[in-house]
């Protein structure tokens, strides 16, 4: 029976390094659009700047930094050519080069062949960012072994599959809460099933999990229209309209955000009490129903407090700059938790926590009539070994 759970669990993991694999490979029908037709992307450098025609406005800086970059990537390498880098006074866009910064650059190639523009478009980061993510890997499975790799195939999938079909699928017109439940359903499948294995622990995780995505999905939605929030709130929501794709509901995607977000607490905390409640049961298998039920209350109490509280911090510290500045304006509170930036993340963090909250029963009902049988010897020498 060991080596069968093993078998099963190694042949589950291959199917999703393979399905990962296909979400990179499978294309969007997104490639290129922003790229212009004869231009490709380079590494370069930044040899010299020219600031004399920035102005400065305290920590604001306006203006065009005049700049000297070298190409070292492409066919175009070693060749230098000057650009520019225009400020429009906004700091959370705004980049200032200094010698010696590689940066992303692209090249618009002429008829002939030749570099006909380059325009440096920011800070080349993507060899930094494949570091920190290989550092990031090789240390979850250098601590956490066979689990770790697992955890690994699961980031990776997690992340292709958002990428690579939802946010194309909501912008080829799929409802996003629909599309969002559809894909959350499916992450929640892989991770539960690879972390926790085809087993009784994993079917209750899993039914605990997806119980609570669709109770949140239900409680966005309402209070989303009960609170009048438009959907524009979010960073570049508004540009993806003036970018085409006026048939997307800003609300609905909005409502989705609330869920998807909030789903990764909601399995930590389902297998977190199907875990403890599996092994109350191997630990003392005499124990009834009712009994292993009061114990799975009695776990979920405490996790599901100090997890809320923990989606409260993660939800408060992107917005903290933006309440400081309410907080540094002298504004009262009641005209603060009315605005719509502020009623939002309100509406964003109480509905990911009523999610979280609800998780907790639904886990425990579901592992009082899934745990609470009687276990076949084969199950107790697969949970021994």
């Amino acid at each position: 029976m060991a080596r069968r759970e093993k078998r099963r669990d190694i042949i589950f993991v291959l199917v999703c390094v393979l399905l990962t694999g296909l979400f990179f490979i499978i294309p969007t029908g997104f490639e290129g659009a922003s790229q212009a037709a004869g231009s490709e992307r380079a590494r370069g450098k930044i040899v010299e700047v020219n600031n004399e025609r920035i102005i400065y406005a305290g920590p604001v800086k306006q203006g065009e930094q005049q700049l000297e970059v070298e190409i070292r990537s492409g066919r175009f390498r070693g060749q230098v050519f000057a650009g520019s880098n225009n400020l429009m006074g906004k700091m959370e866009l705004d980049k200032i080069f200094v010698p010696g910064d590689s940066v992303l650059t692209v090249i618009s190639v002429s008829e002939d062949g030749g570099m006909r523009h380059a325009q440096v478009i920011d800070h080349y980061r993507t060899g930094k960012t494949v570091f920190l993510c290989t550092v990031f890997f090789l240390f979850i499975i250098l601590i956490m072994g066979w689990m770790g790799l697992k955890i690994v195939i699961t980031f990776v999938f997690t992340a292709a599959a958002l990428i690579r079909v939802l946010f194309p699928a909501m912008l080829r017109g799929w409802d996003p809460i629909f599309a969002s439940v559809v894909l959350v359903t499916i992450i929640t499948a892989a991770i539960i099933f690879l972390v926790g294995g085809f087993t009784r622990r994993g079917l209750t995780a899993f039914i605990g999990s997806m119980g609570g995505v669709i109770l949140t999905s239900l409680f966005a939605f309402f209070f989303s229209y009960w609170f009048k929030i438009h959907g524009a709130v979010r960073p570049f929501a508004e540009t993806l309209l003036y970018s085409g794709y006026t048939h997307l509901n800003l609300v609905h995607l909005f409502i989705s955000g609330i869920f998807l977000a909030a789903s990764g607490a909601m399995m930590d905390l389902s297998m977190d009490i199907a875990s403890a409640m599996d092994e109350i049961k191997f630990q003392y298998p005499a124990i009834t129903r009712l009994k292993l039920i009061k114990s799975g209350v009695s776990v979920s109490r405490h996790v599901a407090g100090t997890m809320s509280t923990t989606l409260l911090l993660a939800y408060s510290a992107e917005y903290t700059a933006m309440i400081m500045t309410f907080i540094a304006q002298g504004i009262p509170l009641e005209n603060i938790i009315n605005m719509i930036w502020v009623s939002s993340e309100i509406v964003h963090t109480l509905v990911g926590c009523f999610g979280l909250v609800l998780v907790a029963p639904l886990t425990v009902f579901a592992g009082g009539i899934i745990l609470g049988g009687k276990r076949s010897s084969e199950e107790l020498s697969t949970k021994i070994a």
